[in-house]
């Protein structure tokens, strides 16, 4: 038997929260489902476990922006509110990659892509991308990628 989907994982996770009474957590995944369905709706076909990570992982960026402006605009509460809605959403990502991981898959993408200088970095993030979806935050990905072309 082979292991369940990320969407099935997900349903069932929602069918626990109704159960448990969890509202918060009812109403993320319920969320993460509605963006998946729009997605699939729009584009006529059915997405992916790679797909909808990176459905998840839009949200999580999402949140991490609105958090940090409600930060800004003294709204701690609904600051809050965004971080909770994170950690539900981070249940359903992969295991997130250790800074020694990420080096080293830093340094065979550069290997294998023969990037010798900055113009090279689109094609060292492109061979990236894939392996390292929901497992770090782009933006972090990007500095570590630009540190290790320039230095």
């Amino acid at each position: 038997m082979t292991a369940p989907s990320l969407k099935e994982t997900l349903s069932s996770a929602v069918k626990d929260a109704m159960r448990k009474k969890d509202k918060l957590r009812l109403v993320t995944l319920r969320m993460a489902q509605a963006a998946i369905k729009q997605i699939e709706i729009d584009e006529r076909r059915e997405l992916g476990d790679e797909e909808v990570l990176k459905v998840l992982d839009k949200m999580l960026k999402q949140r991490r922006d609105a958090a940090s402006q409600y930060d800004g605009a003294g709204r701690a509460e609904l600051a809050d509110k965004e971080r909770a809605e994170m950690v539900i959403i981070e249940e359903f990502m992969p295991a997130a990659l250790t800074e020694d991981e990420l080096d080293g898959l830093i340094h065979q993408a550069i290997s294998a892509t023969g990037a010798q200088s900055m113009q090279d970095m689109g094609s060292v993030m492109n061979t990236l991308r894939p392996q390292v979806l929901g497992r770090v935050e782009m933006g972090h990905l990007s500095k570590k990628v630009r540190a290790a072309l320039s230095g």
